[in-house]
């Protein structure tokens, strides 16, 4: 896991912004394809309506990678950033690599660890 990754054009997703989901219709528009994939770590809902993910974790995320418009990137990253609250620092854009060993931005959750409760399965849609 580690930060940057400016000419990454790949983004695993396992929540809100899955097909679907509230946010889908953030991500939509920049995204050229996309399949089931996974990477380490521990899904928990926050109770919130939305899941948190740490990548620093032992265990299993479920979720999809997304490929999208390189030529759209940096303004794909800087709304999506916007849309996590990484600006305000509740989620932070990190690089993954995925089980299938492309790597990936992802958005780790920063908040407070104390409410969030675990998903087992590791997977926010089947919780």
């Amino acid at each position: 896991m580690s930060e940057g990754g400016s000419d990454v054009d790949e983004l695993f997703c396992y929540g809100t912004l899955l097909p679907g989901q509230e946010r889908w219709k953030f991500l939509a528009p920049f995204v050229l394809s996309y399949e089931p994939d996974q990477v380490s770590g521990r899904i928990y809902d926050t109770g919130l309506g939305y899941p948190a993910a740490l990548f620093d974790r032992v265990g299993v995320i479920y979720g999809f990678r997304f490929r999208l418009d390189f030529k759209r990137l940096s303004e794909a990253l800087s709304l999506l950033d916007e849309i996590e609250g990484a600006v305000e620092g509740l989620y932070r854009r990190v690089l993954v690599t995925t089980a299938m060993g492309i790597e990936a931005h992802a958005y780790q959750y920063g908040g407070a660890l104390d409410q969030l409760i675990d998903i087992p399965k590791g997977d926010w849609l089947t919780r």
